[in-house]
């Protein structure tokens, strides 16, 4: 595996060029992220995390959601008032999306139809904004109607997709279906698809309504945005490709890996490999594949069996400490940031055998703290790792592979190397204000 050397993160000294920013005789941008929880989900982390960065860039952003942490924890963060009738859309919703499947619950999380919502445009931040800028806005934060009424403010309004959930009919990942390039139908999330089914029924909503006002769409990743410019929903809107960014300031190597070993309770004679996920038993995780790796890297280099452990963070751990040829640590599920950077920081090798994703915000946060990484050629990872300067590319559903990832990562003798080329390419491309003004860009253009 071929290493070459990282191009240098540009200097701090000179500040970036705000292009487009109204002259300083003005009053500052405002602008109001919209997103359904404040804490939940890789959406709410890259949302909360572009709050931030556009602070520190003199904008006056604030950020309304429909869930959020105990008042106080997070300055700008605003949640919508708790009511029984909120409560009852959300299952209303669900209840509808059963209905219409047969009454099963398989699926159920992975489709959405924005039948119900909250209307945001009475609300006083909503009003006092320039520029609304929609996250992931699903499981009855806003209704298609809700999103109607905010194109016909008169307000720029951006929106960040996350997912595939805007130019489909109601799924958040298509997987192999190509269906939402023709109308969406007879979709596969259905227990009982057909031509006019529920995503068809979605589809043909949501090409009324954003047929009705102009939407700044954005891609985190080459991948998503390419999909995005294909969508017939979305054709005559523009399309950006920008990804999530990250404190680099925060998320950064650590002086000493043998004092954060300790500190975790972790072997500092061993080589650790991390994977985490929200839940780390999700098939769309790949586990299967993890498991069928390690299982080969064993075959082919027993001496991984005793020199190399594996570190577990997610809600399921317990359930996989006995499903690797080597031993497995589970950390459970961590809320604390600080501790997740400590387990970046700790790592040799972060694994990450998605089968399905965006921008991963694990890959940016262990590359940030100097981590490299094994992943499969899928969605944006390829966007992310570059294959032999700070990680492994496997091919897709190749266990095998993913195998020889690893083994070439642990055995390599430019570690250090690696490490510093992961961390550079955080700093160049993911860095709070590289991508704080890029969207100010967008906000500002004309």
């Amino acid at each position: 595996m071929a290493l070459q050397p990282a191009t240098p993160p540009p200097s701090s000294g000179t500040p970036t060029s705000q292009a487009g920013m109204p002259p300083a005789t003005q009053r500052p941008l405002k602008v109001l992220l919209v997103n359904t929880s404040s804490h939940t989900g890789g959406a709410a982390i890259a949302a909360l995390r572009l709050l931030r960065a556009l602070h520190k860039r003199g904008v006056q952003a604030r950020m309304l959601c429909r869930d959020t942490q105990p008042e106080g924890e997070e300055g700008g963060v605003l949640a919508l008032k708790p009511t029984l009738w909120r409560k009852a859309k959300f299952a209303l919703e669900r209840a509808e999306i059963m209905l219409r499947n047969g009454f099963s619950r398989e699926g159920l999380w992975s489709v959405d139809t924005a039948r119900f919502g909250n209307d945001i445009t009475r609300h006083p931040a909503f009003r006092e904004a320039d520029v609304i800028h929609l996250h992931w806005t699903n499981q009855a934060m806003l209704s298609l109607a809700d999103l109607r009424r905010i194109m016909h403010s008169g307000k720029r309004v951006v929106w960040t997709m996350h997912d595939m959930w805007p130019f489909t009919g109601i799924c958040h990942q298509s997987e192999a279906c190509t269906r939402w390039l023709t109308g969406c139908g007879r979709c596969p999330m259905l227990q009982r698809p057909a031509d006019h089914d529920l995503s068809a029924i979605t589809f043909a909503r949501k090409r009324k309504v954003y047929a009705q006002g102009r939407l700044h769409m954005v891609g985190c990743s080459r991948w998503l945005t390419d999909l995005a410019q294909q969508a017939p929903l979305l054709q005559g809107q523009p399309v950006h490709c920008i990804p999530n960014p990250i404190d680099t300031d925060f998320y950064a190597p650590s002086h000493k890996i043998e004092d954060t070993r300790e500190a975790l309770s972790l072997p500092l004679d061993k080589r650790i490999l991390f994977f985490t996920a929200f839940r780390v038993t999700d098939p769309r995780k790949g586990i299967d594949y993890l498991t069928e790796a390690l299982t080969l890297l064993c075959q082919e280099h027993p001496e991984w069996r005793e020199q190399a452990v594996i570190v577990l963070a997610g809600k399921g751990c317990e359930e996989l400490l006995h499903a690797f040829p080597i031993k497995a640590i589970g950390m459970g599920y961590i809320t604390d940031e600080a501790k997740m950077r400590r387990l970046y920081q700790a790592a040799d090798v972060l694994l990450m055998p998605t089968l399905c994703d965006n921008l991963p915000n694990t890959i940016v946060e262990a590359m940030a703290c100097g981590t490299p990484c094994v992943g499969f050629d899928i969605g944006g990872v390829p966007q992310m790792i570059d294959h032999g300067v700070n990680g492994y590319l496997a091919q897709f559903r190749n266990s095998l592979d993913f195998a020889h990832g690893i083994h070439a990562l642990l055995a390599s003798p430019n570690r250090q190397a690696l490490r510093r080329n992961a961390r550079s390419k955080a700093l160049n491309t993911y860095s709070e204000r590289a991508v704080a003004d890029k969207y100010l860009e967008v906000y500002t253009a004309p």
